[in-house]
């Protein structure tokens, strides 16, 4: 359907090492959308044009040049992702073309597209279209995403660099084939300024009044996490450490004091021992429960059974027996199997979660739609199918705000099998 179609290098100026400085530029043969609109019956049109187009191309003489326009701005946003369309990770139909409220086209992302903006740090996409009585054509340009550096997160990678191995390991798994080493740097730094703030808002939020606490948090969302809980099978939150999340969520659900005792959060001890046990007094103390990973499992299904909500953080590795190798960022690694396993024993509704700092310094607690639940007839196929899905929505909650997660820890490790007691009997 394309005629011609093109991408090569923006303009000059674009944000250091960003691919994102790339144009797309496509053309379609109107005469060909015409055929398409001739030949497909209306219901099978969804498979080329989302609903909101359809309907902006309205019925009149003009529908098939404004849907070529928007096939071409399709491909050509789909041009600024060659690997990922090569490999078929990515199609034209997972962008859409919407129109804001002063009639200026602008691309719409399903969570695949979403996804490989955030890898390439794409913030957005800027569209031209434009058709002429044969052809329409459409130029994509890709505006990069610019992390935020305070001077803290210079200085603490130069000259307190605590696991910065670890974080540029981490880095470069994400990122290291989308994006150049000075834009890996870049969000190494960001991530210590990160971490500079988060550790003077620990010591800070103990001493700001209930009044000051409810006003740094707002939340999004908050609806559909309701829908959730009126389901009366309890919730279980999927989450990783995103922003500030204990501040988020102690000051957050200030705002609804009918959950207060119903929040149970699974976590494992920190180190040192007394963070441990500050975090928790903290926890505690602002009506939420505590619950160690291991050993746990009948107290969650209690929990669930009363209606209550259960928190799991789910970023963390996990070796054998309690975890199972699936993909995350494109990488096998030992993953929770824990939270697959009591979804679809229960049927509790799955919901990500996550939490980040705006630049004016409050913070943002936002739940994201529940997770469809995965059913196949082979139980741990169906437990290796929902754990990626799972993290692959924790993927696209980290590229989000890559600055604001915690790269600290080592995610992907190697971990040697044990032999079985068979194969050690023989030996």
């Amino acid at each position: 359907m394309t005629d011609d179609a093109s991408a090569g290098p923006a303009a000059h100026g674009a944000a250091a090492g960003a691919p994102a400085g790339r144009c797309g530029i496509d053309t379609v043969r109107i005469e060909r959308i015409e055929r398409l609109l001739a030949e497909t019956p209306a219901d099978d049109l969804a498979r080329f044009f989302s609903a909101r187009e359809l309907a902006d191309a309205g019925e009149g003489p003009g529908r098939a040049a404004s849907l070529a326009a928007r096939f071409a701005a399709k491909e050509a946003c789909a041009k600024l992702f060659p690997r990922e369309t090569a490999l078929g990770r990515l199609e034209p139909t997972d962008f859409s073309v919407a129109r804001d409220g002063y009639g200026a086209p602008q691309v719409a992302c399903n969570a695949r597209a979403a996804a490989a903006m955030g890898r390439h740090r794409i913030a957005s996409i800027s569209l031209s279209l434009t058709h002429d009585r044969a052809g329409a054509s459409a130029v994509a340009l890709a505006v990069p995403a610019k992390a935020d550096v305070p001077l803290s997160g210079r200085l603490i990678y130069h000259l307190l660099p605590l696991r910065r191995s670890v974080i540029l390991a981490n880095l470069r798994r994400v990122y290291g084939d989308a994006l150049p080493e000075a834009a890996i740097v870049e969000l190494a730094q960001a991530h210590y300024g990160h971490l500079a703030r988060l550790a003077g808002e620990f010591l800070r939020f103990r001493w700001l009044s209930a009044e000051r606490k409810r006003a740094l948090v707002r939340i999004d969302n908050v609806d559909t996490f309701i829908d959730a809980l009126n389901r009366h099978k309890g919730v279980l939150i999927l989450t990783g450490h995103f922003g500030n999340w204990e501040v988020a969520t102690i000051a957050g659900l200030t705002h609804y004091p009918q959950v207060r005792g119903r929040f149970h959060f699974v976590r494992r001890e920190i180190k040192p021992r007394w963070l441990d046990g500050l975090v928790t007094r903290r926890f505690n103390a602002a009506g939420f429960g505590v619950i160690g990973k291991r050993g746990s499992l009948d107290r969650i299904l209690d929990l669930l059974a009363a209606g209550d909500i259960v928190v799991f953080p789910f970023d963390q590795h996990a070796g054998p027996p309690e975890g199972i190798v699936v993909e995350f960022f494109g990488h096998p690694e030992w993953t929770f199997r824990s939270l697959a396993i009591i979804a679809l024993a229960t049927g509790t509704p799955v919901l990500p979660a996550t939490s980040w700092r705006e630049a004016d310094g409050r913070h943002v607690l936002s739940f994201g739609e529940p997770i469809d639940p995965i059913e196949v007839d082979d139980t741990n196929e169906a437990i290796r199918l929902n754990t990626r899905a799972y993290n692959a929505a924790l993927e696209r909650l980290v590229l989000a705000r890559p600055e604001q997660w915690y790269w600290v820890h080592r995610r992907w490790k190697t971990v040697a099998r044990r032999p079985s007691r068979r194969r050690r009997a023989k030996g």
